[in-house]
């Protein structure tokens, strides 16, 4: 089974994986087929409110400064982009809307009613991506574990809680697991 057969999925690091990028990571990814798979780390904070990383064309509505939007290191490319996950609407035509509420969108007028209606959100700074059969390959090297998408650790959770959080959702702990790799 891979992460393409359930949906959307929450994408974790295996406590062993020692990559400088990916370690402790949690990755919201919602699509993965034989073209690869993409997503965005969604546990992994930076030092900027949602107000310096806007750059809001004249006329539009400014970030209210009591916002509680989060910013987030999304992933290793394209990082000069931004993607949105969200609990408000998106429409078909903007991005990606999923059964379990979570909706992704990089479009900038999506953005801006979403901040207009004051809707939980997240803006991810780049976004995790794999080529075909990559993720497949590290998931059998033992690199990932994958779970339900839980909407309260991905929006309510502390970003430094989220990595744990989402492992005990498997009943893991970082310190009592071990993944050994699949032999062929």
């Amino acid at each position: 089974m891979s992460p393409a057969d359930f949906g959307p999925v929450l994408l974790i690091a295996s406590p062993q994986m020692r990559d400088a990028v990916f370690e402790r990571t949690v990755v919201l990814l919602w699509h993965h087929d034989d073209e690869g798979a993409i997503g965005v780390v969604v546990n992994k904070a930076v030092d900027h409110k949602l107000a310096d990383v806007l750059l809001l064309d004249e006329g539009m509505d400014a970030v209210p400064e009591d916002d509680q939007s989060q910013v987030r290191w999304g992933g290793p490319v394209d990082t000069g982009m931004g993607t949105v996950v969200t609990l408000g609407a998106v429409d078909d035509d903007e991005g990606w809307s999923f059964p379990c509420g979570i909706n992704v969108t990089r479009s900038q007028e999506a953005l801006v009613r979403l901040l207009r209606d004051r809707a939980p959100m997240l803006l991810c700074l780049g976004y995790a991506g794999w080529g075909p059969g990559q993720l497949d390959k590290e998931i059998e090297a033992g690199g990932w574990l994958f779970a339900d998408v839980d909407v309260d650790l991905v929006f309510k959770e502390p970003s430094d809680n989220v990595y744990d959080k989402a492992l005990a959702t498997l009943g893991l702990t970082p310190g009592k697991f071990w993944m050994a790799p699949i032999s062929e």
